[in-house]
C-alpha cells in the first residue's frame, strides 16, 4: 500500500469500527485509520463540503464502506462516489452483515472493487479483518486528484 495511505472507515457501530480499526493493526497495517460515521460524513469527507478537505490536492485512500449506514446508506454512497470523475478510482470494500446476492451484485455493478460479509461471530470477524489487513498491505492504491471542493460538487 502507498506510505501515504490513508483507511477510510464508514461504520455507524462503535464495536464493528473498533474492531475493525484494531484487527488491521493485528495484521501489521500502520496506516492512519479515519473513521467516518454515516453516510452524509462520508459523502462530505470527498465532496469537500465544510472544507473537510482542505488544501488536499492528491490523495491516497480505500474506503471500508458500511451498508447499513444511517441516513444515506453504503450503496448509495458508492453510486454518488462512482458518478465523480474524481472519485471513481478510490478503491470502495462493501463491509455488509448479508450475503444477499441481488445485493452483492448490485454493489458490484456499482463499481465495488471487493464485497466482504461481516461474520456474526465476533473471532471470525477479526479473523476476517486480519486477513484483509495482510491484503492491503500488499496492494497498491491509486492517486486521487482532489483539486478543490469545487471540482466535486454534487451537480
Amino acid at each position: 500500500m502507498n506510505p501515504d495511505t490513508t483507511v477510510l472507515i464508514a461504520e455507524d457501530d462503535d464495536g464493528h469500527a473498533a474492531l475493525i480499526e484494531k484487527n488491521l493493526r493485528r495484521a501489521g497495517m500502520e496506516k492512519p485509520c479515519h473513521r467516518l460515521r454515516d453516510g452524509q460524513e462520508t459523502l462530505d469527507y470527498f465532496l469537500g463540503h465544510g472544507n473537510v478537505l482542505p488544501g488536499k490536492v492528491a490523495h491516497h485512500c480505500l474506503l471500508l464502506l458500511d451498508i447499513n449506514l444511517p441516513g444515506i446508506d453504503g450503496i448509495e454512497v458508492l453510486r454518488i462516489m462512482k458518478e465523480h470523475e474524481s472519485l471513481k478510482k478510490i478503491p470502495v470494500l462493501m463491509l455488509s452483515t448479508t450475503d444477499d446476492p441481488h445485493e452483492v451484485e448490485a454493489c458490484h455493478s456499482l463499481g465495488c472493487n471487493f464485497y466482504l460479509t461481516k461474520p456474526t461471530e465476533p473471532e471470525a470477524f477479526a479473523q476476517a479483518i486480519i486477513c484483509l489487513g495482510s491484503f492491503l498491505d500488499i496492494v497498491t492504491i491509486p492517486t486521487v486528484r482532489l483539486n478543490s471542493p469545487s471540482n466535486l460538487s454534487m451537480n
